[in-house]
């Protein structure tokens, strides 16, 4: 075998026919029970017609097919089961069979409306080779109540053929042409006008259209649809498209009687990031993104990750990172019948820097701070650990940048703030709102000075003290000139409460109504001081 077939591609096709109707029989507790007995089909709307969409072995056994009209059905079988079509469910299904096939590869792309695509390059002696995966897989399916059809070819287009055609077919490498030669070029799934145009021209098997050259065949039916012969017939292959990146490292434990108990599962744990770790340690690398997957034996799939500061180069480190999320789970861990596969990965790696950590108090202290933000994150959610970061503009409600501290400690450890005198009272308020709430000024000095006394919040408040205007203009070359100018002032009332207000507007030069008259400037408090 030359160099260049050991690293051709392997792919396994499957395809769900009946997904729907299987989907909805699941639901309802009666898998296995339609296909025997009660005749079932989901209708769909076309053309202002409700249109057979799926149905079961029961119904197919009365010669009910897809795309016949309802009317025509109910005809032949008046106490047919009928079920509306539901795509969003259904596209959540064959996701979470898509899910499960991790199990198997990594590498797993969705083959609309109800197929997958498999990458079993390397994979299919872990499985006993690819003899005894694709009886395996399909056995799993149909004991979840879903009838499959599966093959593997060396190319996605081959394979996808063979599953509508010849399910269970194992196409050795170089051999797709002749696997495929026999059946109708409607099976190719390039549409109803370039299949009837190959029968019209006498070619009615995907062999005869093989004979033709590619010139031809390009001439008359275009570019897209020769490409898609030359790779149905073995002649180079489109990239599949995996609904999932790569991980960099992956471990994983499978069971032969499936665990259940929170001990297991954490001892599992615990073993898988060992091993993990030591994968990592060997090319000097630490984790910043890990997942962690439990693959029940119902063909649910539950996955929980978690994300670190710096990359983390300790399994006791992962070890109580996933202990935490999973104590914090609103939804906790259903292993039902039990797990069967665990898997740990490390999606996102970063070289390690190698610190001096002896002597270096303050590299101690950075340590344990990231520890302890990423054990809160793993508990409450990365999004609600944030750190402030200063950013370059005058505007009140835009001069701070709150962002995850997971990610930007370092960036906020050095950041730079205005330097306060300690001789003045603070410029801004402790308190700062996040949207300014509007006040009732009834009079104010104009054209720029502070109110007498104003309305918040139902309360009246006195003016007693005032300091101020600080004009603030708004960004021109951002807002479009959308935004007022405005003018702050810091004041106190009879109490002793001191506010941060704001007139939004200049009299008589930026307010005005629809009709150009001059309207009186909006009051509104931003913060209040301590």
């Amino acid at each position: 075998m030359s160099a260049s077939s050991l690293n051709r591609r392997r792919i396994l096709s499957l395809w769900l026919p009946r997904l729907p109707i299987d989907r909805i029989q699941r639901f309802f507790g009666n898998v296995g029970l339609g296909r025997t007995n009660d005749p079932s089909i989901v209708v769909i709307k076309d053309s202002n017609a409700l249109v057979i969409h799926a149905l079961d072995e029961a119904a197919e056994r009365l010669g009910l097919y897809v795309g016949q009209p309802l009317a025509n059905a109910r005809a032949m079988c008046p106490d047919l089961k009928v079920f509306d079509a539901d795509a969003v469910a259904d596209a959540k299904t064959i996701s979470d069979i898509a899910d499960w096939c991790d199990r198997f590869t990594p590498l797993v792309a969705l083959d609309p409306p109800h197929g997958l695509f498999l990458d079993i390059t390397g994979c299919a002696h872990l499985f006993g080779g690819e003899a005894a995966l694709l009886p395996t897989l399909v056995r799993a399916l149909d004991r979840q109540g879903f009838a499959v059809s599966a093959a593997i070819a060396g190319t996605s287009v081959c394979a996808r053929t063979l599953t509508r055609q010849s399910s269970g077919t194992i196409v050795a490498d170089g051999g797709e042409a002749a696997a495929i030669s026999r059946f109708p070029v409607s099976a190719l799934g390039a549409g109803e006008a370039i299949s009837t145009g190959l029968r019209r021209a006498g070619l009615k098997t995907i062999g005869d259209v093989a004979s033709r050259t590619p010139s031809e065949i390009t001439a008359r039916f275009g570019a897209r649809f020769s490409t898609l012969l030359a790779h149905a017939l073995g002649q180079g292959d489109a990239p599949i498209n995996p609904r999932k990146p790569l991980p960099d490292y992956i471990v994983e434990k499978r069971f032969a009687e499936p665990i259940a108990t929170d001990t297991m599962i954490a001892m599992t744990l615990s073993r898988l990031a060992d091993t993990l770790i030591a994968s990592m340690e060997k090319q000097g690398k630490g984790a910043r993104r890990l997942e962690a997957a439990f693959f029940r034996t119902d063909g649910a799939v539950r996955a929980i990750m978690v994300e670190t500061g710096r990359p983390v180069t300790q399994s006791k480190v992962v070890d109580r990172l996933f202990r935490e999320r999973l104590d914090a789970l609103a939804d906790p861990l259903d292993p039902g019948f039990g797990f069967d596969m665990v898997r740990l990965s490390a999606s996102r790696t970063e070289i390690v820097v190698q610190e001096q950590r002896d002597l270096d108090a303050h590299v101690h202290d950075n340590d344990e701070l990231a520890a302890l933000i990423d054990r809160i994150a793993a508990r409450i959610g990365g999004k609600r650990v944030v750190v402030h970061l200063p950013e370059d503009t005058h505007i009140p409600e835009c001069a701070v940048l709150a962002a995850p501290a997971q990610h930007h400690l370092a960036v906020a450890m050095q950041a730079e703030w205005p330097a306060r005198t300690e001789t003045e009272p603070p410029l801004r308020p402790l308190r700062l709102f996040d949207k300014p709430e509007p006040i009732n000024v009834p009079f104010a000095t104009v054209p720029d000075g502070p109110p007498h006394q104003f309305t918040w919040r139902r309360a009246q408040h006195a003016v007693v003290r005032v300091e101020g205007p600080e004009r603030i203009a708004m960004e021109w070359w951002r807002q479009d000139g959308k935004q007022l100018t405005r003018d702050y002032f810091r004041i106190e009332d009879a109490e002793g409460l001191r506010f941060w207000i704001f007139r939004d507007g200049l009299y008589e030069g930026e307010c005005f109504d629809r009709d150009g008259k001059p309207v009186p400037p909006g009051w509104y408090v931003h913060g209040l001081f301590a």
